[in-house]
């Protein structure tokens, strides 16, 4: 099975550099809404069945643009929402060294276990995100889109392929195509990472979440 991993377009908190988290007031910014076209377009022609979706609204919205123009449906899924970053939530990225120094700290040193205070760790994060994807699987598509959120994509795919939850944390852009191989028990292969081609011409840009 084939699974096309897609970060999000462009939210209007990524234009503000404000962390999102799994606060659902931001939407996609008109940049965002290009990317999504442009993801959409790049997945056309594809023998794709189905769109999952995180719940959350931005990656919605995105599922919806991409949605409809390969004429599937979407699924949505909480356990592909967004690592919830607790007090860093809503803040300035500038500001978290001010406000919460300490909390910052411990989250840049990478510890998988170390919970955001009022939120989720690295590795709660990435066993929510795997058992997503191994539903997905358990669902026998030929292949598959999933709208997601940086965070949450990079940690599954990390425990997905055994890469040590506390290595270099790695970032995904706003509508980029990660793709992935693999069933549910069996071995997953990266095919493609981080794949922004066809954003050429309708641009990147925005701050992500928290690296992980």
């Amino acid at each position: 099975m084939i699974l096309y991993c897609t970060r999000h377009g462009e939210s209007d908190y990524n234009v503000q550099g404000r962390l999102q988290g799994q606060s659902d007031l931001p939407a996609l910014s008109p940049l965002g809404r290009r990317q999504s076209g442009a993801a959409a377009a790049a997945l056309a022609g594809l023998p794709v069945e189905v769109v999952y979706a995180s719940p959350l609204r931005r990656a919605l919205e995105t599922a919806e643009i991409i949605a409809r123009a390969l004429g599937l449906e979407i699924r949505t899924d909480p356990r592909l929402m967004e690592i919830h970053v607790g007090i860093f939530q809503d803040q300035l990225r500038c500001d978290l060294e001010k406000c919460h120094g300490e909390a910052l700290r411990q989250w840049l040193s990478g510890d998988p276990d170390f919970v955001i205070p009022g939120g989720e760790s690295r590795r709660q994060l990435a066993r929510r995100g795997r058992e997503a994807f191994q539903a997905i699987w358990r669902a026998g598509h030929r292949q598959a889109v999933v709208v997601a959120h940086g965070g949450l994509l990079v940690s599954t795919i990390k425990s997905l392929l055994r890469i040590p939850l506390q290595d270099p944390p790695l970032a995904l852009e706003n509508c980029s195509i990660t793709t992935l191989s693999g069933s549910d028990g069996g071995h997953v292969e990266l095919v493609g990472f981080n794949q922004v081609d066809h954003l050429a011409g309708v641009g990147r840009g925005g701050i992500g979440d928290l690296a992980v």
